[in-house]
Formats: structure tokens, sequence, C-alpha cells
């Protein structure tokens, strides 16, 4: 994180920021090279040594194996693991968006039996949501969950799931009624060894290793204990959990950003053409000064949403646009990066190629960008008509304002 930065973080808050730092020196660059190569699929070590060092879901209480702690530091610690690329930022992430969902709707057997064993690192946590023919039309999902006796039977399939290689549980989300649209979806903690499969592992352009794969359920029984919330409650669960899905895209797109720019930088101070650094060329430190502005400003309404957050304040706007913001200031500064680089910067000798795939997924996933822009309209629209009456009526600030005859609208 930048230090100007600094001062909107406490001490206390520095200080995680800190240990974050050394966590993410401790990651052998060999890891990040083997996920790569596919030579590993699910970095289980990565997340043991995390919760080993107390930094999964640092804002749950301390009761559910977090530190207290807020958005804000969260957010910031998900910068600095961004720096490792989208898989890893990702996993690392996983804790807080599904035990956020454990932490708010969870009994205290499930927070007991899953959310902290979870945040010590001892156990791990996917979230399947995606289905084949669902995409962005989360609500017509076509997985179902059945009461049998004391038990949930579900069938159907899920894809694009991070962690399908090695969690061990995962949260569903399945139709649990014939009623339309949203009431009918209900949540549910399902283990692999329950009898979920995984059918594919995906090959994909970027973000490696973090087993991303389709599983299917057929016949398998969940445990009634492991619904979560209420039956047919899965609507607001999911548009709770959407605000760490969107929060935590958009710090680990920001530090995958900043460490390209990072790069880019120190090239252009040592690489010499013309007789002079190329950063002395506007061409090239113009692109630097791009890429930076746009991440302080992404940097910027992520921390603003997280103190919302903080706050208890309804920030669906806020969350799409820091999600939307910062994925794009992300892919932008990472372009400028390797466009700083040149060739070299096309090849494997630097990873800003590794970030640009990765990043790519970041304008797709936990809702693509086009869904931030629904979200973003609807709200403002909304937060308008209902802030209308105590604005100053600006339309009457033209001189023709009265003109009612030339205001035609059908």
């Amino acid at each position: 994180m930048a230090s100007i930065y600094d001062f909107l973080l406490s001490e206390e808050e520095k200080s995680v920021v800190r240990e974050t730092k050394d966590f993410v020196k401790w990651v052998d660059p060999k890891l990040i090279h083997d996920m790569e190569a596919d030579r590993v699929r699910y970095p289980r070590e990565f997340l043991v040594e995390a919760g080993r060092r107390n930094l999964l879901g640092l804002r749950f209480p301390g009761q559910c194996g977090g530190r207290g702690l807020n958005w804000k530091v969260e957010m910031a610690a998900i910068e600095e693991v961004g720096v490792l690329g989208a898989s890893l930022a990702c996993l690392y992430s996983l804790p807080s968006i599904v035990g956020h969902a454990l932490c708010v709707f969870g009994t205290e057997q499930q927070k007991a039996k899953y959310l902290k064993p979870t945040l010590e690192g001892k156990i791990y946590c996917a979230e399947a949501l995606t289905e084949p023919r669902g995409g962005s039309d989360f609500f017509g999902a076509a997985t179902t969950a059945v009461r049998t006796g004391n038990s949930y039977v579900l069938n159907g399939q899920k894809r694009f799931i991070v962690g399908a290689e090695g969690a061990d549980f995962f949260f569903v989300y399945a139709k649990t009624s014939e009623k339309d649209g949203k009431k009918g979806i209900s949540a549910f903690i399902v283990e692999r060894d329950m009898g979920v499969k995984v059918e594919n592992i995906y090959n994909l352009m970027g973000t490696r290793g973090g087993g991303t794969g389709r599983i299917v359920f057929r016949n398998v029984e969940a445990p009634a204990e492991n619904l979560v919330g209420e039956v047919d409650g899965g609507a607001k669960i999911f548009n709770t959990m959407m605000v760490p899905e969107r929060m935590t895209s958009a710090s680990g797109a920001l530090g995958m950003g900043r460490a390209a720019v990072e790069i880019a930088a120190g090239y252009s101070t040592n690489r010499e053409a013309f007789g002079q650094k190329i950063k002395n060329f506007e061409g090239v430190s113009f692109r630097i000064a791009d890429a930076v502005m746009k991440l302080d400003a992404a940097r910027s309404l992520i921390y603003t949403s997280a103190c919302g957050c903080d706050s208890g304040l309804d920030m669906r706007r806020n969350v799409s646009e820091a999600k939307r913001f910062a994925t794009e200031a992300a892919w932008d500064a990472i372009n400028h990066a390797m466009q700083v680089l040149g060739g070299i910067g096309y090849t494997d000798i630097y990873p800003v190629e590794r970030y640009l795939r990765d990043c790519r997924l970041s304008m797709i996933w936990t809702g693509s960008n086009e869904i931030m822009n629904l979200l973003i309209q609807h709200e403002y629209y909304r937060e308008l008509a209902a802030g209308r009456e105590q604005a100053r009526d600006v339309e009457k600030d033209a001189p023709g304002w009265d003109k009612e005859g030339e205001k035609i609208y059908k």
C-alpha cells in the first residue's frame, strides 16, 4: 500500500499490514511458478501459513478465529496479498467471503465447526455459486435441494469454482421451492466427503493453481443442520455476501496493478535509450502517472466503501463502483506497465504478463462489470428519487426554466 495512505490507518492497523507484507515475502516464488505450470493445483500450505499467522478473516470476532478488526484493514491486507496474483488473493479472500455468510447467518454450531477452523487454516472452503446455464443469472439456479427426513438431498452442478480441487467444504446455493425468483433459493454447507464430485479442472488463461473446476451433486445428502439461514432465504444471504465478494476482488486487483506499475517504474529508471533513462520521456512517465492516478482513485473508493461497511451503511452502489473501477484501473495500469517494458514485458522474464492474464478475470467474476453498471445505475436512480425533495431544484437556474411547452417528455 502506498505510504501516502498510511494516515488512514491506526498504528495497530499498520502493524497488521506489515504482518501481511511479511507473510507475502514468505511465499516462495517457486510456489507461484508451480501453480502457473499446473504442478500445484491447490496451494494448501499457503492457507496453512496464513492461518498460523492469524491473517485470515481479520474482521471477524476473536471467538470465530479472527482479530475483530475492520473492513478497511482487511482490504489493505488483501491488496498486499494481491501482488502474488489473482489465485492466491482469491484463496486468501474466500475465508472472508464464505465466513461472512457463516458469521452473519450461521448458527453457533456452524461457526464452531466450520468458520473457526477455516480462519485457523485447518480446513478449506469454496463457494459454489455459478452454474453452467446461470452465469450472471444467479437466481436462475437449477441445482435443487429436497428435504428428506433430517437431510437435504442435492442434485445439480456448479462450475468455475475456485478451490474445487482442494476445498473441504462448499457453500452451496440450491433451489428449495418451486416459487418464482429469489424466494426459492437456500444456502447450505456441503462437505466434500458427503459425495461432491469434481468432474473437470479448467485450463485457465490466467488465475492458475487455485483448483478451479466444475463440481457435481448426485443425490448428495447434507444434514438439515447444514442449512444456513432460513429455507428460501438464500437471496438475502447472496446479497450480503456480494459485499465481501466485490470488495476483495477490488482490493486483490489493486495489488496486482500496483505491483505491475512498480516493476515498470523500476525498469524505466534503469533502462536507457537515445542516451538517457526512458523515464525522462513523457511517453513513458505519463503512462506511469496515469496508472498511479487511477490506482490511487481506486484505493480511495475502496477505503470509502470499507468505512461505510464498518459504519453499517447500505453500500451497494459504492461497493459496485469500487469493484468495477478498481478492476478496470488495475487492467489499465498493467497494460501501461507492459507498454513501458516493451517486448520484454510480453515474456515471462517479468510477472507483468501473468498479471495481465490474471486481471482479465477480475472484470468477469463476482458479477461482471456490466452487472456492476446495472447495480450502480439502479441504486443511483433510487437514491435520486428519495432525495429529490431535499435538494435544490437546479432546473430553475436556467433562464428558460418555466417554458413548460418546450419540455416534451412523450
